[in-house]
């Protein structure tokens, strides 16, 4: 019975290793190398698959899925500035160079890393540092074709590159962010010295519509009070006044009034000269003579000029 159940054991272990040496499952998405006697013998893809125990044997495994890669340089810019960038790179195996990807490069990821390196480096150091951040594309575009170029040969892909960070040093971005604050209050200085300009354009443009209006006004007043004069006038000659006294008597009355005006306000300091009781009526005298004179100076003037027309006829 021993005997029987040792036997049975046997079998039973052979029958596994059998099972687990002959057949191998290859997951989606990968492919295993098989070797015999150590030298290639195939490239399997996914599902179930057969080998000859202790003769065959799997050798490794490729992902044959895209894989990102973050590279992390520090160069120096053509304005002597340094700056760290991150590169992600993603690539894939292609299916039809699994062979290569997996016996010509020990570490793939090492070597895309060197060359990434190689082309930043050689790029980064020929702009300022403003134009890094502005054709950071171009940065991207030129280590994609480099890897393109360099690793197809090892089976390899290169799908996208991506510039995906740009870290000055913390000096450089401090000076940075003033110079940006300086423009800022440069520009706002400039538009609140424009608003300040519009404001005065605007106040004299309204003064000086103010003193056109007050001008128009007094040019109305006195057009007015002209009017007046002579209306007066003409009541004045109808009751026979001439126009000489008329005239004064307008202006004593305007007098008058101006001193009742001035009696309203009680917070005026003007003072008003000559200012005797006898002020009016000497008013008046002075004003009907100087009429008078100045009619007959008139008349003389008349006379002198047509005694001198005749003359000259």
């Amino acid at each position: 019975m021993n005997e029987f159940s040792f036997s049975n054991i046997i079998v039973l272990a052979i029958v596994i290793f059998l099972i687990y040496g002959i057949f191998f499952l290859v997951k989606q998405q990968t492919s295993a190398i098989m070797e015999r006697f150590g030298r290639f013998q195939s490239v399997r893809s996914s599902g179930l698959q057969l080998k000859i125990p202790l003769i065959d044997k799997v050798a490794g495994r490729i992902n044959l899925k895209i894989q990102q890669l973050d590279v992390i340089i520090e160069t120096k810019t053509k304005d002597d500035v340094f700056v760290r960038l991150k590169v992600s790179v993603q690539f894939q195996v292609m299916k039809d160079k699994v062979y290569d990807a997996f016996y010509k490069l020990e570490n793939p990821q090492s070597q895309i890393t060197s060359y990434v390196f190689d082309v930043v480096r050689a790029e980064v150091p020929k702009m300022v540092l403003d134009n890094v951040f502005e054709r950071k594309d171009d940065v991207a575009n030129a280590v994609k074709s480099e890897l393109n170029e360099a690793m197809q040969d090892y089976g390899f892909d290169i799908i996208k590159t991506l510039v995906t960070d740009i870290d000055p040093d913390e000096q450089v971005k401090i000076s940075m962010n003033r110079i940006n604050a300086s423009e800022r209050e440069k520009v706002a200085a400039e538009f609140e010295a424009e608003a300040e300009r519009i404001k005065i354009v605007a106040k004299a443009r309204a003064e000086a519509e103010s003193k056109r209006l007050q001008g128009q006004g007094i040019a109305d007043q006195r057009r007015e009070i002209a009017r007046g004069l002579v209306e007066s006038v003409d009541v004045l000659n109808k009751v026979g006044i001439n126009s000489q006294e008329a005239s004064a008597l307008i202006v004593v009355t305007q007098h008058y009034d101006t001193l009742q005006s001035l009696g309203e306000e009680t917070n005026s300091n003007l003072i008003l000269l000559p200012n005797s009781p006898q002020a009016g009526s000497d008013m008046l005298n002075n004003m009907v003579a100087s009429f008078t004179a100045s009619n007959q100076i008139g008349e003389t003037m008349k006379r002198v000029d047509a005694e001198n027309r005749k003359k000259r006829e």
